[in-house]
């Protein structure tokens, strides 16, 4: 992931994000993982969606 987090709060994000996405990674090389996957995207997502608001906070203060 390329983004520069600014506060605090997004490059925890970002990091939740990166770790997700490792999580990802590592279980699709395990057999019968798919539904923890398919969980963990969604989790990505909505964390997708809060970094997004973030960002949108901060470029209008």
């Amino acid at each position: 992931m390329s983004y520069e987090a600014g506060s605090k709060e997004c490059r925890h994000l970002v990091e939740a994000k990166e770790s997700l996405l490792l999580a990802m990674e590592s279980l699709s090389k395990i057999n019968s993982t798919d539904i923890l996957q398919i969980q963990i995207k969604e989790i990505y997502n909505k964390l997708e969606e809060l970094h997004d608001k973030r960002k949108k906070i901060e470029l209008t203060s």
